[in-house]
């Protein structure tokens, strides 16, 4: 909890949370024999989650050090990155895989980080609150995508930006590698973009970036790591209050409704319902000392298919790219937005034309219902579509798609004057149809977040919280949900908290052929069920 913060709303303090290529080595079974204690102690269970680990193919591997670092400031860490020369020919690797281990011990906020590797952003975490005694954890994900700016040499920018003096006394010791694997057959094909061309990196706001792509593009991706962060209201958006509602984190007319838009010359081209991250101080950070709330420690960024706009960017000129964040007061910061542009390319023609054929957009339809009163009561619901088609005249023939994207926010807000009772509930939907040549692919993501905090008269601070991170990608299906309920004593030394809390966490994946049911659980930082079904 931070002190400088007032207690009750959201945007006290920080969570940690992991997606779903967090993978840890589990033991599996039946709960721990340990004893749980009555309160947290000075040492808890190193975060884990319940994420399937990624699958790697039984080829060769060859292992890089991209980064070692013990970020304790805002220094970057910078280095050169070398591809391995024992595992197939550079650029056409089966997969490849970043793990960052960490170690963090004492007193420490959770802490935003990036690593760029050639410009490109690869990876945004946020780190664990650490117990006195310390922990350690570690983060994979799949970046095969990125295996062309992997292919050659590359400079490497990481940083961690963390305070560390006599009262915040945790130094954030970190290690990357990445992993590469050997093709598994020698012609092997790749999925990955022919270009990933960065827009902005570290932790800036793409505007007016100029892009230029190769005039042949065939498909063209924008990926934005959108977070709102830095200890502000934008860290906790999803619990701004309209101007005329009372409230410790107010925004603009529309509330907590936010947007992420890319826009191509003055267009919107893309848009993107942000999710609810929650880091690990955020609400209570015994919520999640060793249970992170999803996606924290591997921050998804937000995808926008641009490809119907190819047409018009594969015209050899540098085009105006913009990321905005819809719904932030004018002049309000708190939000990053690094972007890169992945580029596939047609093979067999050096240059391909096309055009936009249709165009249908509205601005985002926002209402807020505020009612004053010893409860007060805010009612947000917000909704946008975006449906664009354009077709290319490429190598094989001409090819038409429609990308079409719809966008709902729910947030139900209720709290007393004194802010000693704040119960937020919200849910949001991306839904996202792309039509290639009579084609059908669909992804539907949805999002959850529940909270309940409460102050009592002897300000005992209680929290109850669940969050969710659904997706069906095709004909999979992921659902990750959290559970957590704690409490601690506020204003006294961390000693005398009387600290409690239970979290659980259950991962689902189905598909054809597909399976996986994990769940943990935990008390006063004891990991108490490891079930994987």
């Amino acid at each position: 909890m931070r002190p400088q913060r007032s207690p009750i709303r959201p945007g006290r303090a920080l969570a940690t949370a992991t997606g779903a290529l967090f993978a840890l080595v589990l033991s599996l079974g039946t709960a721990s024999a340990t004893t749980v204690p009555a309160e947290f102690g000075t040492d808890y269970h190193d975060p884990v989650t319940a994420a399937p680990p990624i699958s790697t193919p039984h080829t060769r591997a060859c292992e890089v050090t991209v980064a070692e670092a013990r970020f304790k400031d805002f220094t970057p860490y910078t280095g050169t990155y070398t591809p391995p020369t024992g595992c197939g020919v550079p650029g056409r690797w089966s997969k490849v895989v970043l793990r960052m281990d960490g170690t963090v011990k004492g007193r420490q906020f959770d802490r935003l980080g990036y690593l760029d590797i050639g410009g490109v952003q690869v990876f945004r975490t946020s780190t664990p609150e650490p117990s006195q005694d310390g922990i350690n954890w570690s983060v994979q994900k799949d970046v095969t995508e990125y295996e062309k700016t992997l292919s050659s040499a590359q400079s490497v920018d990481m940083l961690i930006g963390n305070v560390v003096n006599d009262t915040y006394t945790g130094i954030l010791d970190v290690k990357v590698t990445l992993t590469f694997y050997a093709p598994e057959h020698k012609n092997t094909a790749t999925t990955a973009p022919d270009q990933v061309i960065p827009l902005s990196a570290g932790d800036s706001v793409t505007t007016g970036a100029l892009l230029t792509v190769p005039r042949n593009s065939e498909r063209v991706l924008a990926e934005v790591y959108a977070t709102g962060s830095g200890g502000g209201c934008e860290e906790f958006w999803y619990s701004a209050t309209t101007p005329k509602a009372s409230y410790s984190c107010q925004g603009g007319d529309d509330g907590p409704y936010r947007e992420v838009q890319v826009s191509v010359d003055g267009r919107v081209a893309g848009i993107a319902s942000p999710y609810p991250n929650v880091w690990t101080g955020g609400w209570s950070p015994y919520l999640w000392s060793v249970i992170p709330s999803p996606t924290a420690f591997d921050v998804r960024p937000l995808t926008f298919d641009l490809t119907p706009f190819a047409g018009l960017l594969d015209d050899g000129r540098a085009h105006t790219v913009d990321v905005k964040v819809a719904g932030v007061p004018a002049g309000q910061t708190g939000w990053s937005a690094p972007t890169n542009v992945l580029v596939w390319q047609d093979a067999h023609r050096s240059v391909v034309k096309g055009a936009v054929t249709s165009y249908e957009r509205t601005d985002p339809a926002v209402s807020n219902d505020f009612t004053d009163g010893s409860l007060r009561h805010l009612v947000t619901a917000g909704k946008d579509r975006l449906k664009v088609t354009g077709y290319l005249d490429t190598s094989h023939g001409r090819v038409t798609t429609t990308v079409e994207r719809t966008l709902t926010t729910a947030v139900d807000h209720q709290w007393t004057p004194d802010e000693n009772t704040d119960d937020l509930g919200g849910t949001w939907s991306d839904h996202q149809v792309v039509t290639r040549d009579g084609h059908l692919s669909r992804t539907d993501r949805d999002y959850a977040l529940d909270g309940r905090a409460t102050i009592d008269a002897a300000n005992r601070l209680r929290v109850v919280m669940s969050v969710a991170d659904r997706a069906r990608l095709g004909a999979t299906r992921v659902d990750d949900s959290y559970h957590g309920d704690a409490a601690f004593t506020l204003g006294v030394a961390r000693e005398d908290r009387h600290a409690v809390a239970t979290t659980s966490e259950r991962y689902r994946l189905s598909g054809p052929g597909l399976h996986y049911d994990h769940t943990l659980a935990t008390e006063q930082g004891v990991l108490t069920k490891d079930v994987l079904r």
